[in-house]
């Protein structure tokens, strides 16, 4: 296995929809799978999809929380899930902080769904079906807008509430202006 090099913010595979996997399973996805996954481990990220290592695929693999009070140093599963597709359960919202391995070293305020459902395929080919709130269904809508060609950025609950992380550290969160 091998360590992917990571897209960056302004490459063009970040700004594009995914295609659909269509055969499964396939060893060759089989082994990007875990590639991107020993890259999400070396880059200490919760979440990695197909096109953050040049590849514009709908995969994306995720931590999941051991439950869902827990910060991001508790989790503990990795789920990969080929061609996702979201629902929303809940319509309530909140804003959290968020960062990404394609913009290393930058924090926004993104607005997500606090319950969601999700559906894809495992490796295998296996139907996966699962309900996330709280953090994870936070990873999963972050993970599943880059299949979309969509970064984060493009979703600031406030234009303002975007910089580098050690600052919003300083600034942001610990005098909530």
């Amino acid at each position: 296995m091998s360590i992917l090099k990571i897209a960056k913010l302004g490459h063009p595979v970040l700004q594009k929809k995914a295609s659909i996997v269509k055969n499964l399973p396939d060893p060759k996805i089989t082994n990007l799978i875990k590639e991107m996954i020993e890259t999400m481990l070396d880059a200490n990220g919760v979440g990695l999809a197909a096109p953050q290592v040049h590849v514009s695929k709908q995969i994306m693999i995720f931590r999941v929380p051991k439950d869902q009070d827990n910060t991001k140093d508790e989790l503990v599963e990795i789920i990969a899930l080929i061609n996702p597709k979201l629902s929303i359960v809940s319509d309530k919202t909140d804003n959290q902080w968020e960062g990404c391995l394609s913009i290393p070293g930058m924090s926004g305020l993104v607005k997500r769904y606090t319950k969601i459902s999700y559906k894809g395929f495992d490796m295998k080919g296996n139907v996966i079906e699962k309900t996330a709130e709280g953090l994870q269904a936070r990873i999963v809508q972050h993970e599943y807008d880059h299949l979309m060609g969509i970064m984060y950025i493009n979703k600031l609950a406030d234009k303002k509430a975007f910089g580098f992380s050690n600052e919003i550290e300083s600034f942001w969160k610990n005098n909530n202006e």
